[in-house]
């Protein structure tokens, strides 16, 4: 990390610590330690420590795509198998870290009872970004799920999903309470595959366009 710009070292000093204490917890001082920095670098990039707080967020939402998702759905191309290998990433997470580990975006949203509006604007497209993804994956699903399906909702659903495994596992140090819950979201979309499949066949059956 020292070859990368100060700025950069701030940034993902700031960003490893905010993961491991919270952001609360973290002090100006831990991140200057952390970066191998001094106090004016911090001062001349970002003014105040909120500053440094939205530059790891957005961060995070430039990075979703190369950082989450690229490396998730590699050698994956079905689409909804796209969904749980995303969720299979988190679970992986969960267990090298003995249940440690969270979201970063949704420890953040949980930690801030109620952040600056740039603050909680940041964490908003953060948690759309991740839905959108989904999203796109549901529709990419075609007709293998019913017509009438409100899709932007199922991705929703997927999220609140993940994160409350999360959470609850991290609270229990168990990956049951999260193995659970994607466990059901399989069964209510393996129950959805199976609705569309039967309105393909009836409209088949009626010669309506499936």
């Amino acid at each position: 990390m020292d070859e990368l710009p100060t700025r950069d070292r701030l940034i993902f000093a700031a960003m490893k610590l905010f993961g491991e204490k919270g952001y609360l917890s973290t002090s100006v001082q831990d991140i200057l330690r952390e970066a191998g920095a001094n106090a004016g670098s911090l001062y001349h990039a970002f003014p105040t420590k909120q500053d440094v707080l939205l530059a790891v967020l957005d961060l995070y939402r430039q990075g979703i795509a190369p950082m989450l998702l690229a490396p998730a759905w590699e050698g994956v191309e079905d689409p909804i198998e796209r969904v749980f290998a995303l969720l299979g990433a988190y679970r992986t997470r969960l267990e090298i870290t003995d249940c440690l580990y969270g979201c970063p975006i949704g420890s953040i949203a949980l930690e801030l009872h109620e952040p600056d509006p740039p603050v909680r604007d940041l964490l908003s497209v953060n948690f759309d970004g991740w839905v959108d993804h989904v999203e796109a994956c549901f529709v990419a699903a075609g007709e293998r799920l019913p017509a009438d399906l409100d899709r932007r909702q199922l991705a929703v659903m997927t999220l609140t999903i993940m994160e409350g495994g999360v959470m609850q596992s991290r609270t229990h140090r168990t990956l049951q309470a999260f193995d659970q819950s994607v466990a059901g979201l399989r069964d209510y979309i393996d129950r959805l595959e199976r609705a569309a499949a039967v309105e393909r066949h009836q409209n088949t059956a009626h010669g309506r366009p499936s």
